[in-house]
């Protein structure tokens, strides 16, 4: 039997205000919060092919260019309205080195990690 990925945990100043980020992002809920932690995943709770996210309280969390980045695809709209969405909610554009032939975008959430928004658009049925 091999392993899946059920949790993911990224360490910041301000796990509230993550989540909620993270969570208009990506249609998530919260669902838990122990000792200033905050847990979000898919509405159907705990234990599903998505893993959850854990936003977990730290005084000095490393920021940029993380060994581990998110990638997402927009699954409504195109790239385009999707970037336009992201930018509105608070991401902002990072700068890796990218030569603007990339097929997808480099942004930084609230707190500057670093994610993309690749181009396929993903069908969630």
């Amino acid at each position: 039997m091999a392993c899946r990925i059920s949790e993911l945990i990224l360490n910041c100043r301000d796990p509230e205000r993550l989540a909620a980020f993270w969570c208009e992002v990506l249609g998530y809920v919260v669902l838990d919060r122990e000792e200033g932690s905050v847990e979000i995943g898919p509405k159907e709770g705990f234990g599903g092919l998505q893993p959850t996210i854990v936003l977990s309280p730290s005084d000095n969390p490393r920021t940029g260019p993380l060994p581990l980045h998110i990638d997402v695809n927009p699954t409504d709209r195109d790239q385009a309205a999707e970037l336009d969405r992201l930018l509105a909610i608070g991401a902002r554009f990072a700068d890796v080195g990218q030569t603007g032939e990339e097929s997808w975008h480099v942004l930084a959430d609230p707190e500057g990690n670093e994610f993309c928004l690749l181009r396929r658009q993903l069908d969630v049925n």
